[in-house]
């Protein structure tokens, strides 16, 4: 189990590498006083125990906030930019949502975004440091979601099995079917294989 931290918000995101869906980041500060056993990178974790655990999290936390940047935003200004204004979203939407501002941000990874708080990247973050590891989970949990969602109106992607990562099914099907308006166009394999 990581250790808590007391007042420090931790920050990650999930949805840099697939062609399809936005980026989401989650900001999360833990209560000490409430350890949560089980964090970890949330790739680390089966999806039944990220889950279970983002609802611990939910329940437990001093406070938290999920946010996201577009399709179109990616597109429009990058990945990595999308990434960073995502992890912003989600840090001022904690602040918003639960008058909590941190002592200082520790971000996974080795970008991070400008804040009005002290502010750290931590690579490998997401399994050492048990706040980055819960807004891991946050993150991915929420674009999960999401992800099944579009699968619902998109069922010939196949979303709900690669999350739109550019698995062999997920390209063959942008070559048989072209790219969705979720589809990142700015993204070499939808800009070379999808057709709008």
């Amino acid at each position: 189990m990581l250790p808590p931290e007391g007042m420090l918000c931790g920050v990650d995101e999930a949805g840099r590498g697939p062609l399809a869906g936005p980026v989401v980041a989650a900001a999360v500060i833990l209560d000490p006083a409430r350890p949560i056993a089980g964090l970890d990178d949330s790739k680390k974790l089966s999806a039944r125990r990220r889950e279970a655990l983002a609802a611990e999290i939910r329940g437990t936390a001093l406070a938290w906030a999920v946010a996201q940047a577009s399709v179109e935003e990616i597109d429009r200004i990058n990945i990595l930019q999308a990434s960073l204004l995502a992890m912003q979203r989600a840090v001022s939407g904690l602040v918003e949502r639960h008058g909590l501002p941190p002592e200082r941000v520790l971000i996974d990874g080795n970008r991070s975004p400008t804040l009005p708080y002290p502010v750290e990247a931590v690579i490998g973050g997401d399994g050492r440091i048990a706040a980055i590891a819960a807004a891991s989970i946050l993150a991915k949990t929420v674009r999960d979601a999401g992800m099944i969602e579009l699968h619902a109106i998109y069922p010939q992607y196949a979303f709900d099995r690669h999350m739109g990562y550019p698995t062999a099914q997920h390209l063959a099907a942008l070559r048989a079917f072209g790219a969705t308006p979720e589809h990142r166009r700015s993204f070499a394999p939808v800009a070379r294989l999808g057709r709008a």
